[in-house]
């Protein structure tokens, strides 16, 4: 092994290493030969979702999730993301890759899960009002914010999209949605950003704060810790004023231009997911395994 192969398998084994705490997703996915699952090869969600940027995408559904008061209640009364960030980043990580790259019985299976999850997640947030996580508008809430964070990171620190291809990006990732029962669900990237941006039950929290500080601060190893940090802000600076505002959060002078730079250098050491490497293999699509990193195992 050169030591450009040396450098790359240990960058892969650092950020693979926050994803060691749960199952892996697609282990079996081969066994589906020919299914293009919801999105398929030729996909946007392949492209935009298997691109280092949906780091990015994930840490600012997390923060702007939680500028919903209801939404963000059922986290706090009922989730153990203090207690088990890693577990509970795993388990996002396996719906949002299954239910994006696996064959239609994983993703059925990642739906299942998170429907299983929400089940008894109800209760009265500080404000007096009613929450239950499988309301129709709850569940949109958080279908739609992270549709629209991994489009946004994607737009801004990816490869670039076309007005069409953020349109049809929004379509495929809403077919999710349709199937854990989330509504209403924006069919274009300009209907998407006005829905989340003017939202109307948009308030600070205690819920919102108590998440924001863990967000500003989590549990993760000093190596790791940095980089985070110049995500997060990254994340931030793409956010609206409505947003920030409700959330209290300001970007660091140069954060976009600091998480350019990071994930330019993400992207040249891990290059793209394998799970969208996993995926095409499963579809018997044409591909350059060079820009692809390999699929974990673990030995059971």
């Amino acid at each position: 092994m050169d030591t450009l192969q040396r450098f790359r398998a240990r960058l892969g084994a650092s950020v693979s290493g926050l994803f060691s705490h749960g199952e892996i997703p697609l282990q079996r996915t081969a066994d589906y030969p020919g299914d293009a699952g919801l999105c398929g090869p030729g996909s946007v969600s392949w492209k935009a979702v298997g691109d280092v940027s949906v780091f990015v995408g994930a840490i600012r559904a997390l923060l702007v999730q939680a500028a919903h008061p209801e939404a963000v209640a059922g986290v706090d009364d009922h989730s153990r993301y203090r207690d088990d960030p890693m577990g509970r980043l795993n388990r996002t990580a396996f719906y949002v890759t299954s239910a994006t790259f696996g064959a239609m019985p994983e993703v059925e299976q990642a739906v299942d899960r998170v429907r299983a999850a929400h089940q008894g997640v109800s209760g009265t947030s500080h404000r007096g009002l009613a929450y239950d996580a499988a309301m129709p508008d709850l569940a949109a809430w958080v279908h739609n914010t992270l549709t629209e964070s991994f489009l946004v990171s994607y737009r801004e620190f990816g490869l670039g999209l076309t007005e069409a291809e953020a349109d049809r990006f929004v379509v495929e990732q809403s077919q999710v949605g349709a199937m854990l029962g989330a509504a209403p669900l924006p069919q274009t990237a300009a209907e998407l950003h006005t829905w989340v941006r003017t939202h109307p039950d948009l308030a600070p929290s205690p819920g919102m704060r108590a998440a924001v500080d863990f967000l500003r601060q989590p549990p993760l190893p000093a190596r790791q810790r940095y980089g985070y940090g110049v995500l997060m802000h990254g994340a931030i600076s793409t956010m609206p004023p409505e947003l920030t505002g409700v959330l209290g959060l300001r970007a660091r002078p140069g954060a976009r231009l600091g998480a350019s730079a990071l994930l330019r250098f993400l992207r040249w050491g891990l290059r793209n997911s394998p799970s969208w490497r996993a995926a095409l293999d499963r579809c018997g699509a044409p591909y350059d395994p060079s820009e692809f990193r390999e699929m974990p195992r673990r030995d059971h």
